[in-house]
């Protein structure tokens, strides 16, 4: 992990970078057919690619990392240095990896590189597409981060990481 004063980097994939932790989940769990993978470009960027199918009551793919509980009471939202494909997606958070919802920030992109701020405050709790009628993250502390492409239509995607930091 790199530190600075004014942002933490969780995650910065590059050549060397070890995604071991990394790990694809879709909507197979359920029965459904969508497909993403998970791996490193030729530039060292962490490449989600994959195609969401809305076969058998599908529509989603996810790409997780779990890591040694973190404090995150310093800093008010996270950094992402990503270049997407047009389509809009899901950063997620749970403060436990064993929680059984997540703290959703929903973003867009737009086809070129670019930093995408999600302060914790605009974060909300929900579970299956569901929003729960709990406070949003409360930005203390966090154990696994996602990626999630579940727009309701059958697509193809890409989004390419560059890093994931605290601000």
């Amino acid at each position: 992990m790199t530190f600075s004063m004014q942002q933490n980097v969780l995650f910065d994939f590059h050549e060397n970078a070890d995604i071991s932790n990394w790990y694809v989940v879709d909507d197979g769990v359920m029965g459904g057919k969508s497909a993403g993978t998970f791996c490193l470009g030729a530039h060292g960027h962490g490449v989600y690619s994959g195609k969401v199918s809305l076969e058998n009551n599908g529509g989603f793919s996810s790409v997780r990392h779990r890591f040694d509980r973190t404090s995150v009471s310093a800093f008010s939202m996270f950094v992402l240095r990503i270049k997407g494909d047009g389509k809009a997606y899901q950063f997620r958070v749970k403060t436990a990896s064993g929680d059984y919802y997540s703290y959703i920030g929903k973003f867009s992109t737009k086809g070129d590189w670019e930093t995408i701020k999600i302060p914790f405050a605009t974060m909300y709790p929900a579970f299956r597409g569901r929003t729960l009628d709990q406070p949003n993250f409360p930005g203390k502390e966090f154990q696994e981060i996602a990626f999630l492409i579940g727009n309701k239509k059958a697509e193809d995607f890409q989004l390419i990481i560059d890093t994931i930091a605290l601000q």
